[in-house]
């Protein structure tokens, strides 16, 4: 299982989770549910993921660390600042909203069952690998910054 670990980028699971949502909705009309379908609420879900995301972005960027989901032993320091005061993973959290405006948008019950595919995948093979990287790298400080601040909100 660790081999898969750190493995597969991010984004591409976003891709993939977003194209078996939409997969499923196509393949399963029946699971279509015509009050969840709405585009305003899509469109909010789907910007709040973004803004959150960014927000990440820019507090690794002003850390002066690197974002490379791939290679998370490279970070030069931990950024605590921002919106890592709230979630210790507020980009993952941002493509998780992002994939729940999809599926708002699909309005397809069946589609919706990625999401928490989406959070165990991420979770497990992206970021408890990194969490032991990072807590090898800054000890007791990241310890203290896990303990202290949630893994997803």
């Amino acid at each position: 299982m660790r081999r898969l670990e750190l493995l597969i980028p991010p984004p591409l699971i976003m891709l993939l989770a977003g194209a078996l949502m939409w997969a499923s909705s196509a393949l399963w009309p029946l699971f279509d549910v015509a009050w969840i379908r709405g585009s305003a609420g899509a469109v909010l879900l789907v910007m709040l993921g973004i803004v959150i995301a960014l927000m990440g972005v820019f507090a690794f960027r002003r850390g002066r660390t690197t974002m490379d989901p791939r290679h998370p032993a490279d970070a030069s320091s931990l950024v605590r600042s921002g919106i890592y005061r709230y979630s210790r993973n507020p980009m993952y959290l941002g493509v998780l909203l992002v994939l729940a405006g999809w599926g708002v948008y699909l309005g397809n019950l069946l589609s919706l069952l990625w999401l928490p595919g989406f959070v165990a995948y991420i979770t497990r093979f992206q970021i408890i690998p990194e969490e032991r990287l990072l807590r090898d790298k800054f000890g007791p400080e990241f310890v203290r910054y896990m303990n202290a601040v949630r893994r997803w909100i």
